[in-house]
C-alpha cells in the first residue's frame, strides 16, 4: 500500500467557514486539454474612452452625465438587482415549500479610478488607498440605513467574470436579509467563537503563518494565503492579523498595508500568465444589523478562474454542480507559484 501524498492522491478537504467539503485531485493537472479556450485580450485601452459609459463627463444609458471626477466615484447602479422600496407581502404561501419574501436594498458601482485603462494593480497606492477609504464611507453609509443588514463589496473583473466593462470599477450591494454564503459562514464563525472564545480566522492565519506552505505574502498587518480548502486554481484570501470585525475598524496603518497586500497579489496574479487576470473578489466582513459580533474576523476571498493559461478556465459543471466541489492541483502548489512571482507588474519590466 502507498504511503498517501496530498500532492499525488486524490482527498478532501473541509472549508470551516461553510461546514463544507471540496475534493481535491492533483493527478488531474496531468491530463491533456482540448476544451474551450478563452480568448486573451492584448488590446490596449486609452486612458478615456468617449463611448465608455463609466468614464468622466460622459452620458449613462439612462441620461445621467457623469461629473468630471478625478479619484473615486460613486453612484446607485442604473440596472439595480434591488429595489429600495418597501412593499407588503399580501401573496402569502400555501406550503412550506413556496417560500418567499420580499428583499429591499440598494445597489451601487464604484469607479476606483477616472482612467479607464488601469486596473488596481496598475494604480498607484495612494489610489488604492483612495478605494479603500470609498469602500469604508459607503459602509457606514448604507449600514446607517434601518433596513440595511448586509453590506457585500466586490468586483467582477474581466469579460470571463461577466464583466460588461473594463473601466476600472466594482459593486456594493446592500440588502435587508443576510446572503447565503454569509449567513453560513457567521454560523460557523459565531460558532467556533462560542467554543474557543476566539477568532476562527485568527486561530487559522496563525497556523498558515506559522506553516508558510500556503502563505502567498505578508505585511506588518494581512496576509495572503491560498486557503487550505480552496476551490478555484488560484483562490487567495486576504486575512487581517488583528482581529477585527469591518472594514471601518481598521487604523490608519492598517488602511495602507491593506492597499499595499491589494495590490500585490493583484500585480501576482497579473504576472502569472502575463495578462490582466479575470477575478471575482469580495470582502466578508460583520452584519449592519447593529448587533455585536465578536465572531466576525475581517477577511477578503479572491476567486480566479484560469486554470492552465490565460486562455484556460476552470469549469464548475457536472460533479461540482450535482456533488462538491473539486480542484485539481493541490492549494500548496497554487501558493508556491504565486510566492514566488514577482511583485513588480509585468508591464513595467
Amino acid at each position: 500500500m502507498q504511503s498517501f501524498n496530498t500532492n499525488e492522491h486524490p482527498h478532501r478537504r473541509h472549508n470551516p467557514l461553510l461546514d463544507e467539503w471540496i475534493l481535491v485531485s492533483p493527478h488531474r493537472t496531468k491530463r491533456p486539454w482540448q476544451g474551450q479556450k478563452e480568448s486573451n485580450s492584448t488590446e490596449s485601452l486609452p486612458e478615456y474612452d468617449p463611448t465608455c459609459y463609466l468614464c468622466p463627463g460622459n452620458e449613462r444609458s439612462n441620461g445621467t452625465k457623469n461629473p468630471e471626477y478625478t479619484d473615486c466615484f460613486v453612484f446607485e447602479n442604473d440596472f439595480s438587482a434591488l429595489l429600495n422600496e418597501e412593499v407588503e407581502q399580501t401573496n402569502a404561501a400555501t406550503s412550506p415549500l413556496f417560500k418567499l419574501k420580499p428583499e429591499r436594498g440598494i445597489n451601487k458601482v464604484v469607479c476606483f479610478s477616472p482612467k479607464h485603462h488601469l486596473t488596481i494593480p496598475e494604480m498607484e497606492l495612494t489610489a488604492i488607498e483612495k478605494v479603500i477609504e470609498t469602500w469604508q464611507q459607503q459602509y457606514i453609509e448604507l449600514g446607517n440605513y434601518d433596513f440595511i443588514n448586509h453590506v457585500q463589496i466586490f468586483e467582477n473583473k474581466g469579460a470571463v467574470m461577466g464583466c460588461s466593462n473594463p473601466h476600472p470599477h466594482g459593486q456594493i450591494w446592500a440588502q435587508s436579509s443576510l446572503p447565503t454564503q454569509v449567513e453560513r459562514t457567521q454560523k460557523n464563525l459565531e460558532k467556533y467563537y462560542e467554543l474557543h472564545k476566539t477568532s476562527l480566522l485568527k486561530d487559522y492565519l496563525n497556523e498558515e503563518v506559522k506553516a508558510k506552505e500556503r502563505l502567498v505574502y505578508e505585511n506588518n498587518h494581512f496576509a495572503a494565503v491560498v486557503p487550505f480548502w480552496a476551490t478555484w486554481p488560484y483562490e487567495t484570501m486576504i486575512i487581517s492579523k488583528r482581529h477585527f470585525g469591518t472594514i471601518i475598524a481598521m487604523t490608519k496603518e492598517e488602511t495602507v498595508a491593506f492597499a499595499e497586500i491589494l495590490k500585490t497579489i493583484t500585480v501576482k496574479y497579473d504576472n502569472l500568465f502575463e495578462t490582466s487576470f479575470p477575478y471575482s473578489s469580495g470582502i466578508h466582513q460583520a452584519p449592519t444589523d447593529r448587533l455585536a459580533h465578536p465572531e466576525w474576523h475581517f477577511h477578503m476571498h479572491f476567486y480566479p478562474p484560469l486554470l492552465r493559461s490565460a486562455t484556460v478556465k476552470k469549469f464548475m459543471v457536472g460533479y461540482e454542480m450535482l456533488g462538491e466541489a473539486q480542484r485539481d492541483s493541490s492549494p500548496e502548489k497554487s501558493a508556491a507559484v504565486l510566492r514566488e512571482l514577482p511583485t513588480l507588474h509585468y508591464k513595467l519590466k
